[in-house]
């Protein structure tokens, strides 16, 4: 059976991982199987900046591989850029096989909130879904409330639901099927 390998570069409690395999599943139709990685970051990280670039992060997985997983999402609690940009949620690969996702500004601690873990889990699920879209070909969706909205900050984010709109379902399950993999909620 193909599956969606989750790479959890660090520690991760069970109700975000449980969170991340409904939505993968519900979604996308996939199974979600957690995997501690011991990725070596050192190579991404820019002292200047005081993050971790999230494409050198990208060329580690790769290297990596994919272990037989159909698609490899990594997910840190690192801050990530790229170098046009101050931060991202994550990166993909368009059409590809690995996506990384940060948690570190979904948080509102990051911020110097209070905690409010429902808000966390919610914007967690939708980035997933957004990164492992990118993996299926999917471009940013002009609807706000898709998962695969753009979302350059967290007003932005916030406006999206951990659900994909029926356009963007309707491009996975073509880009599904021409990886031949069944659908588990084909009518939805």
């Amino acid at each position: 059976m193909s599956y969606i390998l989750l790479a959890m570069c660090d520690e991760m409690h069970a109700d975000v991982v449980a969170g991340f395999q409904e939505a993968v599943r519900d979604e996308i139709g996939l199974e979600l199987r957690p995997q501690p990685c011991a990725m070596d970051w050192s190579a991404a990280w820019d002292p200047a900046r005081r993050q971790f670039n999230s494409s050198l992060a990208l060329r580690t997985l790769l290297e990596r591989g994919s272990g037989g997983a159909l698609r490899v999402l990594a997910v840190t609690e690192r801050d990530l850029f790229i170098p046009m940009l101050s931060f991202v949620y994550g990166q993909a690969q368009l059409g590809g096989t690995f996506a990384v996702v940060s948690l570190a500004r979904l948080r509102q601690e990051f911020f110097g909130l209070p905690p409010n873990q429902d808000l966390f889990l919610l914007r967690a699920r939708t980035e997933i879904l957004h990164e492992l879209g990118h993996t299926f070909g999917l471009t940013h969706c002009p609807n706000p409330a898709c998962a695969m909205a753009l979302a350059t900050n967290l007003r932005q984010l916030d406006l999206k639901e951990d659900t994909f709109c029926e356009s963007c379902r309707m491009l996975l399950r073509e880009r599904r099927n021409m990886d031949e993999i069944p659908l588990a909620n084909p009518g939805r």
